[in-house]
């Protein structure tokens, strides 16, 4: 059995990915559970996978369902389709939809077949995870929380301690002298 292994991109940003593996038994209905599991996002919309060539083009789709829009050819389903019966080449790429709103798009290609299951694995599984996921709904609360703590420990509002205008002023030796505004004002005033 080929146990086929997908790196998902987030295609915003490539250094966000997934490695995914599917046997090639599996439907795309499989893989895109997967995704989502290994993303971090709830299955609660619309998708669809683009059969994709080197360019990133979108190819055939293949759908959770027939959705109510155009196609230029009848949509494959996820379910009735197996992984297997579309990999055509060893490099063969999808683009993948998620929540048509929101149109969260994962750039999914394959990286690597293999003729050995992994009998500690559960197929499909997720392999490798780099970079912090997008968060489906806003912003992920550790990374705000992060933020908010740096802000409050250090009060990035206000001017470092020690590089300060008055700081370098006072390592300089010359806290006598005025700032240049008030001077400037004081010249204006007697013209």
């Amino acid at each position: 059995m080929a146990i086929l292994k997908f790196r998902a991109y987030f295609e915003e940003d490539d250094s966000i990915y997934r490695d995914v593996a599917v046997k090639h038994t599996q439907s795309f209905l499989d893989l895109h559970f997967i995704i989502l599991k290994s993303f971090e996002f709830d299955s609660k919309h619309q998708a669809t996978f683009y059969r994709s060539n080197d360019n990133w083009q979108r190819g055939r789709e293949i759908s959770i369902e027939k959705y109510d829009k155009p196609y230029k050819a009848e949509p494959l389903i996820m379910s009735v389709t197996t992984i297997g019966s579309e990999i055509r080449n060893p490099n063969e790429k999808f683009i993948y939809v998620y929540d048509f709103t929101r149109n969260w798009t994962f750039l999914v290609e394959l990286i690597s077949v293999s003729k050995d299951e992994n009998p500690k694995l559960s197929y499909p599984a997720i392999i490798r995870s780099e970079g912090i996921a997008p968060s489906q709904y806003g912003t992920k609360s550790i990374l705000g929380d992060r933020f908010v703590d740096i802000e409050e420990k250090y009060d990035l509002t206000k001017g470092v301690e020690g590089f300060s205008e008055e700081g370098e002023a006072g390592e300089a030796g010359d806290t006598d002298t005025e700032p240049e505004e008030e001077s400037g004002a004081d010249d204006k005033e007697d013209v």
